[in-house]
């Protein structure tokens, strides 16, 4: 018998305790080597690429795609090198598999069997491994946080369940399978390294409860085609939902005689910065799980809401010159590369602005009793992804000249709507900007990230009329919108902090006086 370990999901040092699998990268019967990536799960602040610590052969894939298990679970289990994937491993002792896993993931090519994960091929952002050494095969290579420690905390069901598939906690006590992949008697498996026996020519996949085979090619077809797999009927081999499956799905979806199957199940989400799926005719209500980023987001912004006492204060600003000078600035041949927008004079004009009014770039400290004045800005960027609303930061952005904070503004949001921020930039924020004005908004009243006493809300940028002079003349005029910590900052500084602000954008040569 070959010996097999089991690698439990481990912390990734963003001090969170759970995370969601969103994409397998192996299968059972492939060999892995250490520091190859497995799997890709979802945390509360980003996506990570997790690499195996060890070396040998995939026997078990323990978590389906799709669940949420907190850290410490068992999710994959690795036996010896050349091991054959349906030989009989004994566990390491230290680790207990959970039976309705395991019964998930003796199917062969059961590699991708969630339902309602991301877009398999998401990139996200390795977490480096500390391999002691490498080379003996006695020792567990850990990750960061990741240690012999057992769990008893119970699986969340899968995300469209039904109410009789209730979650399972880890135990060795044999149960019977929660699903069936197989609606149908198995027939002989012909050859032995496969575990699941061949199916008839169409397979239905029994309902919202059971895992779906599908490779994730095909998952992402499914998903722009907003067509549920749980729905097709599969007649690739062992069960497996094929793209010629999806495609005829799609097709016969669309025709009105179709239409009553197909509306039994909500449209995938859009590829689109909404998070919102588009409803199919005659659904009603849709049900969205909050979990990941947005669970995150839902738990900061309420904290924030009922811990620091806001003030908003706005502006109107005629930020004509700020226009001219972009435009003058687009025409030299040295910034050709750098994508200046006013949203990078707003980010200068801040860092030069807490200059003189530092009390907006501190914190309120409610366990010292102390305000906490930061000598330095981390300007964090609100930006809008598919998952969620995400506050990546520019490191020291007070000492970037403009052309080098275009360039760091323009990265985060790339990076950050690609799913790789690391979490090293979602942290240390000291005060953040959202511009509103993408969306058409003119502005608003922002809750404060928690654990900082600014944030400035940056609206459309309008041609309007203004006065000039005693004369109404056409302008382009954005509101500024400043919500402060009422604990930290008072009337005076956040009144002074934001017509700092205004003049520099109103008169951008008025940057040489807080420079």
């Amino acid at each position: 018998m070959t010996q097999a370990r089991e690698f439990k999901l481990p912390d990734v040092g963003e001090g969170l305790v759970e995370a969601e699998i969103v994409s397998w990268r192996v299968k059972p019967g492939d060999a892995v080597k250490v520091n190859d990536v497995v799997v890709e799960i979802e945390t509360a602040k980003s996506l990570v690429e997790l690499p195996c610590p060890y070396a040998g052969t995939v026997a078990e894939l323990l978590v389906p795609e799709g669940q949420v298990i907190p850290v410490g679970t068992p999710i994959i289990r690795v036996a010896d090198p050349g091991a054959v994937v349906g030989e009989p491993a004994a566990p390491a002792p230290e680790t207990t598999a959970t039976p309705a896993a395991a019964s998930e993931a003796a199917v062969a090519g059961a590699f991708d069997v969630g339902t309602s994960g991301e877009a398999a091929g998401a990139s996200g952002q390795t977490v480096a491994s500390a391999v002691a050494g490498g080379a003996d095969e006695g020792k567990t290579s850990m990750l960061v946080g990741y240690g012999p420690r057992a769990t008893s905390a119970r699986r969340r069901p899968r995300s469209g369940a039904g109410s009789g598939a209730a979650p399972q906690a880890a135990s060795t006590t044999p149960t019977a399978p929660a699903v069936s992949v197989q609606p149908t008697p198995p027939a002989p498996a012909p050859t032995p390294p496969v575990a699941t026996p061949a199916a008839p020519a169409a397979v239905h996949n029994g309902g919202r409860g059971a895992p779906v085979l599908a490779k994730p090619p095909v998952r992402k077809l499914a998903k722009d085609l907003g067509v549920d797999l749980r729905e097709v009927p599969a007649t690739g081999p062992g069960g497996t939902v094929t793209r010629t499956d999806v495609e005829t799905f799609a097709t016969a979806a669309a025709a009105p005689a179709a239409a009553a199957p197909a509306a039994a199940a909500p449209a995938a989400e859009p590829a689109v910065e909404a998070a919102t799926p588009t409803p199919a005719a005659g659904v009603r209500e849709t049900r969205i799980p909050v979990r990941g980023l947005r669970r995150s987001t839902a738990q900061a912004v309420t904290q924030s809401a009922f811990t620091a006492p806001h003030v908003t204060e706005w502006v109107s600003v005629d930020v004509t010159a700020t226009m001219d000078l972009l435009a003058r600035l687009k025409t030299r041949r040295d910034l050709a590369d750098v994508k200046l927008s006013p949203l990078t004079v707003v980010a200068k004009a801040c860092c030069l602005a807490l200059r003189r009014t530092p009390e907006l770039n501190g914190a309120w400290d409610e366990a010292a009793g102390e305000i906490v004045v930061k000598h330095y800005v981390n300007l964090g960027i609100a930006a809008a992804t598919p998952r969620g609303l995400m506050v990546p930061n520019v490191k020291d952005a007070d000492r970037l000249p403009l052309p080098d904070l275009a360039r760091a503004i323009a990265d985060l949001a790339q990076t950050a709507r690609s799913g790789k921020t690391p979490p090293e930039d979602m942290r240390g924020t000291s005060f953040t900007i959202t511009n509103v004005g993408i969306f058409g908004v003119d502005g608003g009243t922002p809750i404060l990230n928690p654990g900082e006493s600014g944030i400035l809300a940056v609206g459309a940028i309008r041609k309007q009329p203004w006065v000039v002079d005693d004369e109404v003349v056409p302008r382009w005029v954005a509101t500024l919108s400043l919500s402060f910590d009422h604990r930290v900052v008072d009337g005076e500084h956040g009144s002074r902090f934001l017509m700092d602000v205004a003049g520099v954008l109103e008169d951008p040569a008025s940057a040489l006086l807080l420079a």
